[in-house]
């Protein structure tokens, strides 16, 4: 449990260009509402296995409630939120049901302009054949090793020894 940041300009868009304009009639209570059920339609639809799923939105911070099976699927509901555009921190109120994996600490990595992902392999790993490792780990929010942005977190699985 803890805050992350984001990069609150970088993500993915939750409305499209029609539905912004409708929803600039709303109320920012309305809004927020609005924000945090697609989050969680978003995570649901994503297969992850999450129970008791609650996301607050308050300002550009998200705080998200809910029991998961483990520490992975924590972590990637953690970025499924916090690379959406506008959320800037996340607040991770999630329990892990897993008693070996409550005391492991989540390592992010945050994409930069000409990153790729064997160069993050490389740094983080010392090896840029592992790249696939990263990609695998932050799927389904990845759909194609080629395909990611700046601004953009990623989950850094430790490697299995």
């Amino acid at each position: 449990m803890g805050l992350f940041s984001f990069i609150k300009e970088a993500g993915e868009k939750l409305f499209g260009h029609e539905e912004e304009k409708k929803l600039e009639t709303k109320s920012i209570e309305e809004l927020n509402f609005e924000k945090a059920t697609r989050l969680k339609d978003r995570i649901l639809a994503m297969g992850l296995p999450v129970d008791k799923l609650n996301i607050i939105i308050v300002d550009d911070k998200a705080i998200v409630y809910g029991e998961v099976p483990n520490q992975e699927t924590r972590e990637k509901i953690i970025l499924v939120v916090g690379n959406t555009e506008g959320i800037g921190e996340v607040d991770d109120r999630l329990d892990v049901m897993e008693e070996e994996a409550k005391e492991a600490e989540p390592q992010f990595y945050t994409v930069q302009k000409g990153d790729y992902l064997s160069k993050i392999a490389k740094e983080v790993y010392g090896d840029a054949n592992k790249y696939m490792i990263i990609f695998e780990a932050n799927k389904p929010m990845l759909s194609d090793p080629d395909k990611i942005y700046p601004g953009q977190v990623l989950r850094i699985p430790p490697l299995e020894e």
